[in-house]
């Protein structure tokens, strides 16, 4: 890693979401090799296909996927308020993410195998999962032919969202949410009213149960072992199998999915929840630049991406002029007021040359 990224990431607030402070790596990740940007070296520099654009290809997908836990670190050092760890040698890849996560001087530090073991499992199973929205947003950037490190970026900022990176998050905050296992029913009962979410459950791809889910089951009673039982842990339990026993759930075919249980897993690791999403990326890096390098040597070239978007407004309007129309009032018609946060209200009173009269 270059040396000024260590000014780059200390240039962010400590309190800063690392997913911020990691989309903005990826981008500025690029900035460092001109001879990655089409934009410098031609449109054609990933699609001909040849060994010096292969090599060139593939030599930044190596860059990204070696340096996505070291970014990913940085991001959660930044928070710890530590200094940064230098990668080190002869480590797993899930085993040099740990280490520079955590190791803060000790001699001879490794990390627990169970728990590098674990989030080995994890890795290797959000790695890919077809064209989910982070994906679909790589591959729709890639395509206008920008550099990989940008089109990761955009992915990134894509699963940042809580729908998509932030549902075991979600998972734990809902699971804080119901208490205690008592208050299972009680819940289970508002979800079939709408009234309240039901996380880590459902999938748009799986119509029966995620497979996944299975696997990461198995892990979590091996992390369980020696991290200790997760104080919700009996309640995340208690919710699945009332879920799965009843007909609201398995009627709508309502199955534990692989979030449901990886947040469990994060949180009884030490993972703050909202370093859960940054957890997701890391490994997800690798699937998204198999699409794009897949994309990239695709036959016939690539072409841009162009959703077509159906219109459902209103027909033919007639022209009206500026000075004509009638003011459109009410909620989601009328632009908000807000006031500028930076000025005080002192300064909002007084008089000055050049005054927004708004």
């Amino acid at each position: 890693m270059h040396a000024d990224a260590e000014g780059f990431f200390r240039s962010f607030r400590y309190d800063a979401h690392p997913m911020s402070m990691l989309t903005s790596a990826f981008s500025m990740l690029g900035s460092y090799y001109s001879e990655a940007n089409p934009s410098l070296q031609g449109q054609r520099l990933y699609t001909k296909g040849d060994k010096a654009s292969l090599e060139t290809m593939d030599r930044q997908i190596y860059r990204l996927i070696g340096k996505a836990t070291t970014l990913a670190a940085m991001a959660y050092r930044v928070r710890q308020g530590r200094n940064f760890v230098t990668p080190p040698t002869g480590l797993s890849y899930t085993g040099s993410f740990l280490y520079q996560m955590d190791h803060i001087g000790e001699e001879n530090y490794a990390p627990n195998p169970v728990l590098e073991k674990a989030l080995d499992v994890l890795f290797l199973i959000h790695a890919d999962h077809e064209l989910n929205a982070s994906c679909t947003t790589v591959l729709q950037t890639g395509s206008s032919l920008v550099d990989p490190y940008s089109a990761v970026a955009a992915g990134c900022a894509s699963l940042y969202g809580p729908l998509h990176g932030g549902a075991n998050e979600a998972v734990i905050r809902m699971l804080i949410s119901i208490g205690s296992p008592e208050n299972v029913p009680q819940f289970l009962e508002a979800v079939k009213k709408k009234e309240k979410t039901l996380s880590g459950f459902g999938h748009r791809v799986y119509k029966t149960s995620d497979p996944r889910s299975f696997i990461v089951r198995k892990t979590a009673d091996e992390v369980f072992k020696v991290t200790g039982r997760d104080a919700l842990l009996e309640t995340a339990m208690t919710l699945h199998d009332a879920a799965m026993k009843d007909e609201y759930f398995v009627t709508r075919k309502l199955a534990p999915n692989v979030d449901f249980w990886s947040g469990l897993i994060y949180r009884a690791m030490g993972f703050p929840m909202d370093f859960f999403p940054v957890l997701f990326v890391v490994p997800r890096v690798v699937g998204w630049l198999a699409h794009w390098r897949q994309m990239m040597l695709q036959e016939g070239g690539v072409k841009i991406w162009r959703p077509r978007q159906v219109y459902v407004g209103p027909s033919r309007r007639e022209y009206v002029p500026v000075e004509e129309r009638v003011a459109v009032v009410g909620a989601r018609q009328t632009p908000s007021h807000v006031e500028h946060g930076g000025i005080t209200k002192r300064t909002m009173l007084a008089t000055f040359k050049g005054k927004s009269k708004l």
